[in-house]
């Protein structure tokens, strides 16, 4: 039996102008934009607060890189497999309401992980599950917001929408540093339980109040689709899938599973996650043990990361629109940046330096991470969106985000690559990652170039005919 605010509303389309209904589209898209930006940024709030958070576990309970690694491979592990698993449910689901829904349940979580904390075993054990859990509920964040935004605008200005909505996360990553400390010192006299338990209380009030605002499509409200509002051709594979009837699952196996480019992305996103986990991750760490700067300087590095990301997910989305959706080719260029960055970074010898590199990279890596996203968008039917970024979401997770937390956390602790040990190791991996998915995503600018050409022979045939 399906909950009543999980249910799809669609509205007989009022009998009215595509002008007339595009001026009342803007206030309750609004509404709903508003919901999944605020909703996704809070779970960073709730998710990069471990990364804060590490110093003071190691220095007030003993920790190892190992076991924060192992913390965080709970949550990489579930969040993977929920990325598919929740995203294949969620899809024909009122995709707005499943962010404040997975937000409450990972906030609730996140507050057992505070008042759990502790250096005994049983306490070890139970942070790995409510983490765990965390990140199964938090995994149907990102892909019900692309399947709303996507539901909701115009093709043109599609990456504009996601890109300004993606840097919610980089609010959240970016704030989730002073949240947390905020908390711990003004509220639990600095203990670092504080730094969960506060964000988590944050969490659990806005997706109550989520829950009440907005819809996930403009047929909710009487508008009619986003195609027919902003006078737009419908794409191949949505009427194919509306005139071939096609079930959820025959979707899935049509634009997922046997989809040539969805598989690329996949194969992508999983390398550039090691880039991007394996910064943000590790960078606290490597700033106050390998650099020698002091906590709240190598804090301030995590922050300038996603502070970099937030502007350059604004840049990138936009960037592609004017190039006419050419997401590959732009990822493409910020990945060579990327690989000319790392080297700064690792050698950073003053904390400017070292800030600085981090928001450069931040800025790169960050444009990337959202036009896959984007990119996988222009291959499937609106019914798959949510599974298909979800399935490149299962594959970063699994592997890249796992390899990243606690692969690179032993490479870091001793275990040789490619003939290195240590911190140089670390770094090594890194720049493989990057130049391993700067390949990939070319073939993915091949794929996608091929799509415009025939899309505008399609549409030169269909205005002559």
């Amino acid at each position: 039996m399906e909950l009543s605010f999980l249910k799809q509303v669609r509205k007989p389309t009022l009998d009215l102008s595509a002008a007339k209904r595009r001026k009342m589209w803007l206030m309750p898209f609004l509404r709903s934009y508003l919901v999944v930006f605020i909703s996704y940024l809070v779970m960073y709030l709730i998710r990069k607060n471990f990364n804060i958070a590490q110093n003071d576990m190691i220095s007030d309970y003993g920790m190892s890189l190992t076991q924060l690694g192992t913390i965080g491979l709970g949550f990489s592990i579930t969040y993977g497999l929920g990325k598919t698993l929740l995203n294949y449910w969620a899809d024909g689901k009122n995709s707005k309401n499943i962010l404040p829904l997975g937000l409450l349940l990972s906030g609730l979580c996140m507050l057992g992980f505070g008042f759990s904390m502790g250096a005994s075993a049983g306490s070890f054990y139970m942070m790995i599950g409510l983490y765990s859990l965390s990140g199964m509920f938090q995994s149907v964040g990102g892909s019900n917001s692309y399947s709303t935004i996507t539901k909701w605008t115009s093709k043109k200005n599609r990456g504009t929408f996601l890109g300004t909505w993606n840097i919610s996360h980089n609010v959240g990553g970016a704030g989730a540093a002073g949240v947390a400390l905020f908390g711990a010192n003004y509220f639990f006299n600095g203990d670092v339980v504080g730094m969960f338990i506060f964000p988590a209380i944050i969490a659990i009030i806005v997706a109550c109040i989520g829950f009440f605002m907005g819809n996930d499509s403009p047929e909710a409200y009487g508008l009619g689709t986003a195609e027919d509002i902003f006078e737009e051709e419908v794409s191949e594979e949505d009427k194919l899938v509306a005139e071939e009837k096609l079930t959820k699952m025959e979707i899935f196996k049509k634009y997922v599973l046997f989809n040539k480019v969805i598989w690329l992305l996949c194969l992508a996103n999983v390398f550039l996650y090691v880039v991007r986990i394996g910064i943000d991750q590790w960078s606290t760490v490597y700033a106050y043990q390998v650099l020698g700067f002091t906590k709240e300087t190598a804090i301030s590095g995590f922050t300038m990361f996603e502070t970099g990301a937030l502007i350059g997910t604004l840049m990138w989305g936009t960037l592609s629109d004017l190039a006419n959706g050419r997401r590959g080719l732009m990822a493409c260029i910020a990945l060579i940046g990327i690989t000319m960055t790392l080297s700064f970074y690792q050698h950073a010898d003053t904390p400017f330096a070292y800030q600085a590199s981090l928001f450069v990279l931040g800025f790169l890596v960050f444009g990337p991470q959202l036009l896959i996203g984007v990119a996988a968008v222009g291959f499937v039917p609106k019914q798959g969106v949510a599974v298909a970024d979800g399935i490149k979401g299962t594959f970063a997770y699994l592997i890249g985000d796992s390899f990243a937390k606690i692969g690179l956390g032993m490479i870091a602790d001793g275990t040789p690559i490619f003939g290195q040990t240590g911190w140089a190791g670390t770094f090594a991996a890194l720049n493989a990652a990057a130049i391993i998915c700067f390949v990939i995503m070319l073939f993915v600018a091949i794929a996608e170039e091929k799509k415009i050409k025939r899309n505008k022979r399609l549409s030169l045939e269909a205005k002559t005919a």
